[in-house]
């Protein structure tokens, strides 16, 4: 590996740390020596690039600092153009022209070498094979209330047929293949909920914030899910 590769590597993986890295550990990861990694680091420090560290703890990059967008590899940009391929085949509108406009962007400032990966991918999803049937809501601000952690009261069908009103304080919208999932604490039952949106019947967007912190919410349906997860693992596992 080149050793303004390298550089950038360790930028990258420092970028993704959730907490401070040990040399020991950059060096592993891209396979170098404990000694190259100590060289490096002193070379992006005197590069200017916001990198801290302390004996017996690692290295972290501090928040705010970005590297120059032509600094893109090639599988960076397929990743970029599978992920954007997806989101115009299976997102809202509005997610679709954002997913469009990344990819002109990419395009405009990606070098000539690697420009080829998105006019002539070697990568692709599978296309929407219908249409959606939730054609008349408004997902987009759905997204919107997820973000200001607002509540919505909805009128929601169940898959045999049986229609309920409940009050929701809803934090993700799940995006699938075929469906797309509201994901929602519900003052109803007073646990999280996930609802299809081609099931909900009205939506009122309520101005009022729901009390608790929407990372918050998000944290705790990702934990349950888990709990579910490992605990289907276990009973497969015994059966």
């Amino acid at each position: 590996m080149r050793r303004a590769d390298r550089l950038f590597e360790i930028v990258q993986f420092l970028r993704r740390a959730s907490g401070p890295l040990t040399a020991d550990e950059i060096a592993a990861e891209l396979e170098t020596s404990r000694r190259s990694v100590y060289r490096d680091i002193a070379a992006l420090i005197a590069q200017r690039v916001p990198i801290r560290g302390e004996a017996g703890i690692g290295y972290i990059l501090e928040r705010g600092f970005d590297m120059p967008p032509l600094m893109l590899t090639s599988d960076e940009v397929e990743a970029v153009v599978l992920g954007a391929q997806w989101v115009l085949a299976h997102a809202d509108q509005g997610l679709a022209r954002a997913a469009a406009d990344v990819l002109a962007k990419v395009a405009a400032i990606v070098p000539e070498r690697l420009r080829a990966a998105i006019e002539d991918p070697a990568v692709i999803t599978p296309p929407r094979w219908s249409e959606r049937l939730d054609a008349g809501v408004d997902v987009a601000r759905l997204r919107a209330w997820c973000l200001q952690g607002r509540k919505l009261h909805i009128g929601y069908v169940d898959e045999s047929g049986r229609e309920t009103e409940r009050t929701v304080w809803p934090f993700l919208v799940g995006y699938m293949d075929r469906v797309r999932m509201l994901i929602a604490w519900c003052e109803l039952r007073g646990d999280f909920r996930m609802f299809r949106t081609d099931r909900l019947s009205t939506i009122e967007f309520r101005d009022e914030r729901y009390p608790e912190h929407r990372a918050t919410l998000r944290r705790r349906w990702l934990a349950m899910m888990q709990e579910r997860r490992d605990a289907e693992a276990t009973q497969n596992r015994r059966d």
